[in-house]
This record gives structure tokens, C-alpha cells and sequence, in this order.
């Protein structure tokens, strides 16, 4: 390529971010990130509420990894210990094994972990939930959190997405809420972001805590499609690799109408 060709690339993938940035939010996340607390910036508080220990580290790890190198405080709630994860492991087996990968996992991100005490595949929605996801909140006193995107294949995860969504509306303090995707296709479904983190930088970062989860086959996270989900998300970006959010906003979630 001559460096004409080199100059119209670069000035389409600058027209995609400007585009973006102008329409679809853009700036809120890397406005974040762009300037850290030791940029002047007030340190923020960044919670990340996942159905199971390797959920956060594969939706967002990218994302959790670069608020932490800015200098703000990272926490991950694991909504269950992963108690149903390994084959011919009992609950209380499976549960230390994965409590102890997730604690690995978030050293390498520089977050704290928790541990909101569900069980792996029997998840309940229901007011005292809420009460509790509420009380993880306030405790925290988060700036942001990110959680699955609701409209997912797995139950689970529906359930850490809608205690997150219920918890918010009855706070006082309605801090961004954002939810990130997982093996898109297969598990999130009718995703289209209003955000978008550019992780070039933290990619390896985020592989590294995924491949703590070594009880999960590491290499079959990536395999349903999360290296191809960070590329392509990048390609939207204009950047070597991203990772998408959608930000629910008063009453919606990515332009849909919900109810309180």
C-alpha cells in the first residue's frame, strides 16, 4: 500500500471514531480512561457483576484490566462460585477449584474479588435478591458497573443482568450501568452497542486472567468466538481490538423501552 492509501485508511478509521463518538456515546468509557486519577482525575470505583468466575474476565477483562492500570479501584461479584462448572466434581469441590481461579484471575486484572453466595444453575431473581444486589451496591458505592447483557442464552446470566437492572432502579445513586457480551450468537443475543473500550493495549492482559480459569478449558472460551468478537469490535472502532458495551440510560437499554 503507497502512503496515499495509508492516509485514506487512517482518515476512514478517524471518521468511524468521530462518527461513533458523536452518536453512539463514545465518549463516556474512554473519556474515563483517558484521564486517570494521576491525570487530576477523581479515582473511580468500577464494579463488574458476572453470573460465574471467568464471565467478567471474558466480557470485559479488557475494559476491568485498563481502569485498574488508570489507577482506579476494579471489584468483580461473581454471582455463583461456578459450584455446577466441573464434571464429576461435587458443589463444594467445584466451588473451591473455581473460587481459587477467580481469585488468580483478578490478581492478574489488579481487581478484588466477591462472592455474592447464588448457586451455579439455580440462580433466583426475586425481592430479597434484589435487596442483597442492592446492599453489594451501596457497599461499593460504584461510579460504574458493568453486567451481562440481559437477552442472553444463559440463565444465569439473565439473572445477574436483571438483579443488576432492579438493583439500580431502586438506588438513590443511579451510577452508569453497562452490559457487555459474551460469546455472542451463542449466548448474547440482539446485541448493538452504544460503546466501545479499545483494549489493544490490555488484550493480553485479559487473556492472561481467562486462562486462570484453567478448570473452564481456556482455549474454549476463546474458541466460541471472543478472539474474533475483541478483532471485529476493533475493526467497528478502528482500532487492533475492543471491547462493546450497551449503556442503559433512565428507562432504556440501547433505545428499548423498559419499565421500572
Amino acid at each position: 500500500m503507497n502512503n496515499n492509501g495509508k492516509q485514506q485508511t487512517k482518515s476512514r478509521r478517524q471518521f468511524v471514531r468521530n462518527v461513533l463518538a458523536g452518536s453512539m456515546g463514545l465518549a463516556t468509557l474512554p473519556s474515563l480512561l483517558a484521564a486517570g486519577p494521576l491525570n487530576g482525575m477523581k479515582k473511580k470505583k468500577v464494579v463488574c457483576l458476572g453470573g460465574h468466575p471467568d464471565d467478567p474476565e471474558s466480557g470485559c477483562g479488557g475494559t476491568l484490566a485498563k481502569f485498574a492500570a488508570a489507577g482506579h479501584d476494579v471489584t468483580v461479584i461473581y454471582l455463583t462460585t461456578g459450584e455446577a462448572g466441573i464434571a464429576g466434581k461435587s458443589h463444594t469441590e467445584a466451588a473451591a477449584i473455581r473460587k481459587q481461579e477467580a481469585e488468580n484471575a483478578c490478581r492478574v486484572l489488579q481487581a478484588k474479588p466477591l462472592f455474592a453466595g447464588q448457586i451455579d444453575g439455580d440462580t433466583v431473581l426475586n425481592n430479597e435478591w434484589v435487596a442483597k444486589m442492592r446492599t453489594f451496591f451501596e457497599d461499593e458505592k460504584p461510579d460504574l458497573v458493568f453486567t451481562h447483557w440481559p437477552l442472553d442464552s444463559h440463565k444465569d446470566h439473565q439473572v445477574a443482568g436483571l438483579l443488576a437492572i432492579q438493583a439500580w432502579m431502586h438506588m438513590e445513586h443511579r451510577f452508569p450501568l453497562y452490559f457487555f457480551e459474551v460469546c455472542i450468537g451463542m449466548q448474547t443475543m440482539g446485541f448493538h452497542p452504544t460503546d466501545y473500550v479499545d483494549i489493544s493495549d490490555t488484550r493480553e492482559k485479559k487473556r492472561e486472567a481467562i486462562y486462570c480459569h484453567t478448570s473452564q478449558d481456556p482455549p474454549g472460551i476463546y474458541g466460541c468466538g471472543h478472539a474474533s468478537m475483541e478483532e471485529f469490535r476493533g475493526r467497528e472502532l478502528g482500532v487492533q481490538a475492543a471491547e462493546a458495551f450497551i449503556r442503559m440510560n433512565g428507562k432504556t437499554m440501547g433505545g428499548i423501552s423498559i419499565d421500572a
